[in-house]
């Protein structure tokens, strides 16, 4: 996997999804697929690039430390990988089987769906 140069490694506001009206547009008409650990929904933007929004439900881990704990794992994930992804908004949510697995197990499931995104969604028109 190449590198993209540092200053594209960010996670700007602009890459984000903030708003309430963003996650329902990306859940009533997105793509969804996943593993057992994450479920990811998809949809076109028509931003200059792909934008992340994370759903890390109380009734998946109680607690707060482990909710924040793989909020920053899909964050430095999806930072890592957003140079190979095409302009479209991105919901990865924690399915039961995140909490407690490690970091590493963490990112080994987050990375195909990265390549999904990437194959699957590239010639999808904007909704």
């Amino acid at each position: 996997m190449s590198r993209a140069p540092r200053e594209q490694l960010t996670f700007p506001a602009h890459r984000r999804l903030r708003h309430k009206s963003e996650f329902e547009t990306a859940y009533a008409r997105g793509r969804r697929f996943g593993n057992g650990f994450f479920g990811v929904t998809v949809i076109s933007n028509d931003k200059s690039g792909p934008r992340l929004g994370m759903a890390v439900a109380l009734r998946v881990t109680r607690t707060a430390v482990e909710r924040n704990r793989i909020r920053r794992i899909i964050r430095e994930s999806f930072r890592t990988h957003q140079h190979m992804l095409p302009p479209v908004d991105v919901v990865v949510g924690a399915r039961a089987r995140a909490p407690g697995a490690s970091a590493h197990v963490l990112r080994t499931h987050l990375e195909p769906l990265w390549r999904q995104v990437s194959e699957r969604c590239v010639l999808s028109p904007p909704a």
